[in-house]
């Protein structure tokens, strides 16, 4: 649905971002902005601010910013057109209904039509797996010891052993080859016709949190491969964004999500009680299976496979889990390999103490670490305390790193101002949370002297740009100051100069900035967090006239002679190169009075 720009305008005028966000996070005010805990990820400390004069927010924690439209997309999880519907209907703004067009109306369509056919493919597996032919899959699900009450409720079902069962029954339903090859369930060639994606599995139908089937995953019986298979991508299917059994765990009233491995970790966990289970699908934890958890929960608790291939899929997961702002925990599974072995072994109570007992994720990766260094060995214990004391700057937070500090300190027997210092040494030098290991070494080695330099160089240039943004936008006068020296052409980082180029347009036609309708101009979300951080970019001593006209200074002869060396480089002819001399010649004469 297109809406026109003024509407969007409008109804992001008639929703101050204080009120809505307020709804969500408690905020106090300080000096002109309000500040609470970041929402987007975990802080003791308010970060997250909230300006009602910019009408945006900005967390200088980690990063997230934008307007009332992305907060609304990022903590609900709305697309676009959702977070304008809801803001709307607050605003008591009426919405116009257009008519969908052809494309809408087909793709709307197809999208129905497939819903249907996985709903009627379910059906038909849960029939196949209760007559004679879906014995040997009755017999694999009992041995795992499931009840006929679990089974119907997350429907599983048995394709059986002919290879193109499902697609005659789906041709005999009357859906023709062009939808059927939409489903991922059936693939036409021209010598074989229609056969099936799935035969002689046991079949675990895939919903999504409406509980409208948008998939299948199968577990052959035999000795066939793969072990596990999962239904393709479709136009209802991206198992990147999608978690098995979230659409039961997400009304569990337990405090948070466990993530599994398998369906069969998830079926198992749900029928002994811990309905607060989920699985990714067949691949890797992702970004976005993180983002959707965070809807719901607060805390995630990684209950892998006790094997190395578990521990690995746990450390993927942990960074991403904290990014998306949520707490996370591990689970030990040892001595059995996961979740369903261990409360078949040892009981639901004994998983309930485990639960109770989770690792911090921090200290489990700290734990990991440790097996890489031998701690009978001077050397090896002291590159491992090394080694720690740079991950402990992931920690921007003071506090909660000497928090931090002090339980490693605890749990490995070192001092804890020791094991301070050394993390002060390595914060002083530079080392800090975006640099890896690799970028360390590179700090070391001589003949990155010069590379370095120029990144320094290059990164001071784009802060002095995002600083004369975030000016400008509060003080609108500084425009007429800066105009004879700086237009949209001198910021050259291409975020920068596309804000840039917004906020001098708006200002030539309403003498006046509003950085939350220039958000509203960029679609990807981290486009919004950079735009965000560049009208929230600030120096101490800024409430100072002297040291905040020194800055200016500063800041536009910085931009200005960086933009001359970008013209310089590119320059074809010698007008352009005399032009440049001349510009370069008055910069020395530069001064902006406030």
């Amino acid at each position: 649905m297109y809406y026109p720009e003024e509407l969007i305008e409008e109804i992001r005028s008639r929703n101050d971002i204080v009120d809505v966000i307020s709804g969500y996070v408690k905020l106090q005010k300080k000096g002109a902005s309000y500040f609470g805990l970041c929402p987007f990820h975990n802080e003791k400390s308010p970060s997250f601010s909230v300006s009602g004069q910019k009408q945006m927010y900005y967390c200088f924690g980690c990063g997230a910013g934008g307007n009332v439209f992305t907060f609304l997309m990022e903590y609900e999880n709305y697309t676009f057109v959702e977070a304008v519907k809801a803001l709307a209907q607050r605003a008591g703004i009426t919405l116009p209904e257009a008519e969908p067009s052809a494309q809408e109306k087909k793709e709307a369509s197809l999208r129905q039509k497939l819903l249907e056919i996985n709903k009627l493919a379910a059906k038909y597996f849960y029939f196949q797996l209760t007559q004679p032919q879906g014995a040997a899959a009755r017999n694999y699900l009992e041995g795992r010891q499931l009840s006929h009450e679990t089974i119907v409720k997350f429907g599983l079902g048995y394709s059986n052993k002919f290879s193109n069962d499902l697609y005659q029954y789906l041709r005999s339903a009357g859906y023709d080859d062009y939808i059927l090859k939409e489903t991922g369930l059936v693939t036409l060639d021209e010598k074989r016709g229609g056969y099936d994606k799935f035969w002689n599995r046991v079949m675990f139908p895939i919903m999504d949190i409406n509980n409208r089937v948008i998939g299948f995953g199968g577990r052959v019986l035999g000795d066939g491969t793969p072990k596990y298979l999962n239904s393709p991508e479709t136009k209802l299917f991206d198992k990147s964004r999608n978690l098995y059994g979230l659409n039961l765990a997400r009304r569990s009233r337990r405090p948070n999500m466990i993530i599994c491995e398998g369906y069969m970790d998830v079926i198992s966990m749900h029928q002994a009680g811990f309905d607060n289970a989920v699985a990714s699908l067949g691949t890797a934890f992702t970004s976005p299976q993180a983002s959707l958890l965070k809807r719901y929960t607060d805390e995630v608790l990684l209950a892998y496979d006790s094997d190395g291939a578990g521990v690995k899929a746990a450390l993927r997961a942990i960074p991403m889990l904290k990014e998306a702002g949520l707490r996370s925990r591990v689970i030990s599974m040892k001595p059995y390999k996961d979740p369903d072995e261990f409360i078949k072994n040892l009981g639901t109570e004994a998983f309930e103490e485990r639960i109770a007992h989770a690792q911090n994720s921090f200290m489990f990766e700290i734990s990991v670490m440790e097996k890489d260094y031998d701690l009978n060995d001077p050397d090896g214990k002291t590159g491992f305390f090394n080694a720690i004391a740079k991950k402990l700057l992931e920690f921007n937070q003071e506090l909660e790193r000497k928090n931090y500090i002090e339980a490693v300190a605890r749990q490995y027997g070192i001092a804890f101002n020791d094991l301070n210092r050394l993390v002060n040494r390595y914060g002083l030098s530079g080392y800090g949370q975006n640099q890896t290991r690799a970028s360390a070494q590179d700090r070391s080695d001589g003949g990155q002297t010069g590379q370095k330099r120029r990144q320094e160089k290059e990164d001071a240039v784009v802060t002095a740009q995002k600083l004369l943004l975030t000016w400008l936008c509060e003080d609108t006068g500084l425009f007429d100051k800066i105009g004879d020296w700086i237009s949209p052409q001198d910021f050259t980082d291409g975020l920068c100069h596309e804000a840039a180029v917004c906020v001098f347009e708006e200002y030539e036609k309403k003498k006046t900035v509003t950085p939350a309708r220039i958000i509203s101009l960029f679609e990807d979300k981290e486009e919004h967090d950079a735009i965000a951080r560049a009208f929230n970019t600030t120096i101490r001593d800024e409430n100072d006239k002297a040291a905040r006209e020194k800055a200016i200074n500063e800041t536009v002869r910085r931009i200005k002679t960086a933009s001359l060396e970008h013209m310089s480089k590119n320059a074809r002819d010698i007008a352009t190169l005399q032009e440049i001399i001349r510009q370069r010649k008055a910069l020395q004469k530069l001064h902006i009075s406030l």
